[in-house]
């Protein structure tokens, strides 16, 4: 599958992947500031994502065969790998089957363990929107306020909406396959999966993806890693802490 990209900046190649319902968009003002300290940051958008192709198969080992294909159709070598989230379990699954195509590997606010669906609220209100005749963003926030509270996670959410028509709107997404293949997102990494290379995971510190209980099943799957805690972030730890955030992936790096 030929993924959509963003390459920002030359040098070494850093390879982004955004969350669930996320897009390469969501990275752009970490993209520039890693660009602008010497890497090529490819900011790219998973299967069914963003301006990426949409597809029925929907998983991580399908994912990370689509990362490999993107990465040898661009010619890359000695890659760094960061995944957020979703991401983060595409990432893992890659660097554990083709560690020969990675130098070191960031996982963000992940862990390699299985994940119950937690989404519902989300999917239905993104279907709201995707049964709606709706000609105005300020139309989709309203439908979609019903059923996320959040401000932060609705802008986050309308960030999928483009104008299919001149007087209708559409969600990028791939809803239905993305709804039904729910079970995926939340699937732990494969029990043999091993990547022995420097790995860094961080988490956000008001966050409860990651666990202490968390940190034995990291180090069985990854060895070399180490694992760090932003202050004053949550789930959206590169969003919420950046200067934190980008801190510790440049002292990784």
């Amino acid at each position: 599958m030929k993924l959509h990209a963003t390459v920002l900046g030359e040098g070494k190649p850093i390879l982004i992947l955004h969350g669930f319902l996320g897009m390469s968009d969501n990275w752009k003002t970490v993209g520039k500031e890693l660009a602008g300290a010497g890497y090529e940051v490819h900011l790219i958008d998973q299967r069914n994502h963003g301006r990426s192709p949409h597809s029925e198969e929907f998983n991580y080992l399908v994912m990370a065969r689509d990362l490999k294909e993107y990465i040898d159709s661009h010619s890359l070598a000695n890659c760094i790998l960061l995944g957020h989230s979703m991401g983060g379990k595409t990432a893992m699954t890659a660097a554990a089957l083709f560690p020969h195509i990675l130098d070191k590997l960031i996982v963000v606010d992940i862990a390699p363990k299985y994940y119950a669906p937690h989404h519902q609220q989300i999917l239905e209100g993104l279907q709201a929107i995707e049964e709606a005749s709706l000609s105005s963003r300020g139309e989709a926030e309203d439908l979609l306020a019903e059923y996320v509270k959040e401000e932060g996670i609705r802008l986050f959410l309308l960030k999928n909406l483009y104008w299919k028509t001149k007087t209708r709107l559409a969600l990028r997404l791939n809803l239905e396959a993305l709804i039904k293949n729910i079970e995926e997102v939340g699937q732990a990494l494969d029990p043999d999966a091993v990547y022995n290379k420097p790995t860094l995971f961080i988490r956000g510190e008001r966050s409860d993806y990651i666990t202490v209980e968390d940190e034995r099943l990291i180090e069985k799957h990854f060895p070399e890693a180490e694992v760090v805690t932003i202050p004053k972030s949550g789930h959206w730890v590169h969003a919420e802490n950046k200067k934190a955030f980008l801190q510790a992936v440049m002292n990784f790096l």
